[in-house]
């Protein structure tokens, strides 16, 4: 066996297919393009996608749903409950970080009501829910 004398395996390779090459070859007059239109047509055979024709495209027919704020990726949201598992009484961002209520990833943290509040807590420098406010308030805190 010799480098030069390598081929491929009998079939394995088949010949392209030449269009436009007479009546005989079963691809002459149209190449397989068929009658006119935009497939036909040299080099314009691409439509942008999504593209029906002129008809409206899917995408457009369908309704837009919902709203994704970018902002909400950045703010955390820590439930009233959960401040019991913090040490002191004085609440701020950092303090919500070191207890492990608030991710690395976020910028700034949102008090939700949910739960009772037991101790008089003083927050500071960050967002609070009218409803928790209300009840830091009841139970003797404040917000700043």
């Amino acid at each position: 066996m010799r480098l030069n004398t390598l081929k491929p395996a009998e079939g394995a390779r088949r010949e392209r297919t030449r269009v436009g090459r007479g009546i005989g070859s079963g691809l002459g007059k149209t190449a397989g393009r068929g009658h006119k239109g935009q497939y036909a047509r040299a080099g314009k055979g691409k439509v942008k996608p999504g593209f029906e024709g002129g008809q409206m495209p899917l995408q457009r027919r369908l309704p837009k749903v919902g709203f994704r704020s970018k902002l909400a990726r950045d703010v955390a949201e820590v439930l009233l409950y959960a401040l019991e598992r913090l040490p002191g009484t004085d609440i701020d961002f950092a303090a919500l970080r070191a207890g492990g209520l608030v991710p690395a990833d976020a910028k700034r943290a949102k008090l939700v009501k949910k739960g009772e509040v037991k101790r008089a807590y003083v927050v500071k420098g960050v967002a609070v829910t009218a409803g928790a406010r209300a009840a830091i308030e009841a139970a003797g805190g404040r917000v700043e």
